[in-house]
């Protein structure tokens, strides 16, 4: 277990206004890329402070361009490597996808019932900071779709109708897995031989340069995974079968 002291005031002068920050190795957090300077990556962990990435730890291997992976203000999900007084070493690579869409699930579940309770209530600091001594927001923000019992703990009586209408009407929004990967063909028939390893159930767009993106999209994390690599075990199959050179990108 690693800890992490945080300045209560951003006064780094007195340790006795410094405020301890549960942050652990192995913990996966959300961050925002604030700039890349040498082979390093300089992010602010969202509500933990700041962090750094080297490059070695955004793809494995050789990177070409590493705005390919990563540019100023993208949003990020990363895991913990190691906790420094100052300082969070992370990684971007060794989140799996599954990790990265919970992680965002949950940032995008708290950040809309935040929003939702400043836009229509007349005290939302206060009811959020309620909400949160007892649960995590995006936990309340999936009770409270289903039943407003558990709204009316929390909001006052005169709110409670229309902030439960508001989330009642949120709909469970469908999961979508994405990955990249190139082809590459030297046929005098490779844009022939390219729509045919390409034809599929699935949603799949060009990059550019030899590069595609394929989506899946279900109800279900595992059942849009599951589509997801089955399309892509085909595509595979079909490239060696053309003689075309298939290639997974980690990101």
């Amino acid at each position: 277990k690693a800890w992490r002291w945080k300045s209560a005031n951003k006064s780094h002068s007195q340790k006795n206004n410094l405020v301890e920050v549960m942050l652990k190795d192995q913990d996966i957090v959300i961050c925002i890329v604030k700039k890349i300077e040498g082979t390093a990556v300089f992010v602010d962990i969202i509500g933990d402070g700041t962090g750094s990435i080297f490059f070695s730890e955004i793809a494995a291997g050789r990177i070409r361009n590493i705005r390919d992976y990563v540019h100023p203000n993208k949003l990020i999900v990363c895991k913990v490597l190691k906790v420094h007084p100052d300082n969070v070493e992370l990684s971007f690579r060794r989140v799996t996808a599954k990790e990265k869409e919970t992680t965002l699930e949950k940032y995008e579940k708290e950040n809309t019932l935040i929003k939702i309770l400043k836009t229509n209530t007349t005290n939302p600091e206060k009811i959020i900071e309620k909400i949160k001594r007892e649960m995590p927001l995006n936990e309340f923000y999936d009770k409270a779709r289903e039943s407003s019992e558990i709204v009316s703990k929390f909001l006052p009586k005169e709110e409670i109708i229309k902030i439960s209408k508001i989330l009642a009407e949120k709909r469970e929004k469908e999961k979508i897995v994405r990955k990249k990967f190139s082809i590459k063909t030297h046929s005098e028939s490779g844009l022939s031989d390219i729509k045919s390893i390409l034809n599929g159930p699935l949603e799949i767009h060009y990059l550019g340069s030899d590069n595609f993106s394929i989506s899946s999209k279900a109800k279900d994390f595992k059942e849009a995974e599951q589509a997801l690599q089955k399309s892509l075990s085909s595509i595979e199959k079909k490239a060696k079968e053309k003689k075309a050179i298939f290639e997974l990108k980690e990101k």
